[in-house]
């Protein structure tokens, strides 16, 4: 890829933000998407999302069985979005403006924003916390670091993303391996659990529900990083690629993380990634560490570049954005002090990863069933895009079929919800714990939008896609 492509000449910086793409700007091969969403999910954090079965009583076979049914379950939503970009060649939540409205996106922007800030947050603790843990190293100083390096990243934009994502990936895989080695074969050894583990519906509901809420919450990503590909790009090759890129690292790391709670004892991800591995080759576990540091800082990088293009497109519901990287650059330093700003004084990794991947799921189970059913059911990914950068274009202001739909879904959620250690609801109690709230938003939301959209006039936006496709033909802009 080119950084020329996407951005100047003279600083290699990406010069779009939630502009349209032309078709003579699309470059990129299919076959990145995969080792690209791999390595978004093969660091840290999703190691320390296995340390949570045993947490909910889960011993490691059922632990493996719930990350393997809720990796499968969440990765199917989140990778369908994949073939929205080079479809459109649109940022995720612009697409969004099609079922909410110009200013009605502002209700899922809502969503989204929350869910690349709490990402941004619930790194830097886990981080901040693993290094000091494993070298003493001051919290504070790391924070800031490790912050500035991933706000470097989302300033140079998409294609320094996925370059960096492609070269730590094939540096991790080989280390990742040694490590499996070790625990397969028995040669890393610990201080074994000692609390009696096995199999609950409740945990193993929990479990199933915190791994699909993993990719889950990755769908307002995933148009941003395909939205380069060729118009031509085949929906089911990219969709394949995202979706067994996304799924493979997390069936493989979670279950480490579980087998280093269980077997060997640890508390900390990052200190018990680091520990195993010194205890089986050398300096094997600090270079796991410091690899997995650098890929959640990269990965760190890439929710600021997306927070970004959701900020950018909610101002842009209130007043013009300006095209060009100014603006672009901005919002990602303002959105990195502020993430930093909380990452510095959270200190409980563990309870902030579960609670902010439960309340990123109720929020946006909703919203990703009534993007993907208008996008496949009803408009059949087709579009006029240059009405989606004006109030006054077929989608209106406010859509009122995607904001009731979506309020249905958020609403039939409440009386069921529980977040572990802060809230359980009535529902949740009667259950015996088991949260069934999101799949409810999940199903419900997309079912009353499909019914509400029984009424509308897709033969109606022919006239308004054509002559989009003109105007996208000639100008090659959308605006």
């Amino acid at each position: 890829m080119s950084a020329q492509t996407t951005g100047s000449a003279k600083s290699g910086i990406e010069s779009r933000h939630i502009d349209y793409v032309p078709e003579s700007e699309r470059h990129g091969k299919v076959w990145r998407q995969g080792p690209f969403w791999f390595l978004g999910n093969f660091q840290a954090f999703t190691l320390a999302i296995g340390l949570l079965g045993p947490v909910f009583g889960l011993d490691l076979k059922w632990t493996f069985i719930a990350t393997v049914a809720g990796m499968l379950f969440g990765t199917l939503f989140m990778a369908a979005h994949a073939a929205q970009g080079p479809k459109l060649g649109l940022p995720q939540m612009i697409q969004s403006r099609a079922q909410f409205g110009f200013s009605g996106v502002l209700v899922p922007l809502i969503a989204s924003t929350f869910t690349f800030a709490g990402f941004l947050v619930v790194d830097t603790v886990l981080i901040k916390l693993g290094i000091n843990g494993i070298f003493g190293w001051n919290t504070t100083v790391v924070a800031i670091g490790l912050s500035v390096a991933s706000c470097l990243l989302a300033i140079f934009g998409h294609d320094w993303v996925h370059r960096v994502f492609i070269v730590l990936f094939w540096l991790s895989v080989p280390c990742w391996l040694l490590l499996t080695i070790g625990v397969v074969t028995g040669k890393i050894q610990g201080t074994p659990m000692t609390d009696p583990l096995g199999y609950n519906l409740t945990g193993f509901i929990a479990m199933f529900a915190t791994v699909a809420a993993y990719n889950v919450t990755y769908a307002p990503y995933v148009s941003d990083y395909t939205r380069y590909l060729p118009k031509e790009t085949s929906a089911r090759s990219v969709i394949n690629s995202v979706f067994w890129g996304a799924a493979g690292s997390p069936t493989w790391l979670i279950p480490l993380g579980a087998w280093l709670a269980i077997e060997f004892g640890a508390t900390d991800a990052l200190v018990g990634l680091h520990d195993a591995g010194n205890s089986y080759i050398g300096n094997l576990g600090t270079i796991l560490a410091m690899l997995s540091v650098f890929a959640l800082i990269a990965t760190m990088g890439m929710g600021a570049y997306s927070g970004m293009l959701s900020i950018v497109t909610a101002i842009d519901s209130f007043k013009p954005v300006p095209t060009g990287s100014r603006v672009r650059v901005i919002v990602v330093i303002l959105l990195t002090v502020a993430t930093l700003g909380l990452g510095l004084v959270l200190d409980n990794a563990i309870t902030a990863l579960y609670a902010a991947l439960t309340i990123m799921l109720y929020l946006l189970a909703p919203w990703t069933a009534i993007n993907l059913i208008d996008f496949y059911s009803v408009r059949h990914g087709k579009y006029a895009i240059t009405d989606l950068f004006t109030p006054k274009g077929i989608y209106g202001n406010w859509g009122s079929r995607g904001l009731i739909a979506y309020l249905v879904g958020i609403l039939v959620e409440l009386p069921f919800i529980y977040v572990i250690g802060y809230y359980e609801s009535p529902g949740a109690t009667k259950l015996n714990g088991i949260d069934i709230s999101w799949m409810l938003g999940l199903f419900i939301g997309g079912l009353v939008y499909w019914l509400l959209t029984r009424s509308l006039d897709i033969a109606g936006e022919a006239s308004a896609i054509e002559a989009s496709e003109a105007t996208l033909k000639a100008t090659g802009s959308a605006r």
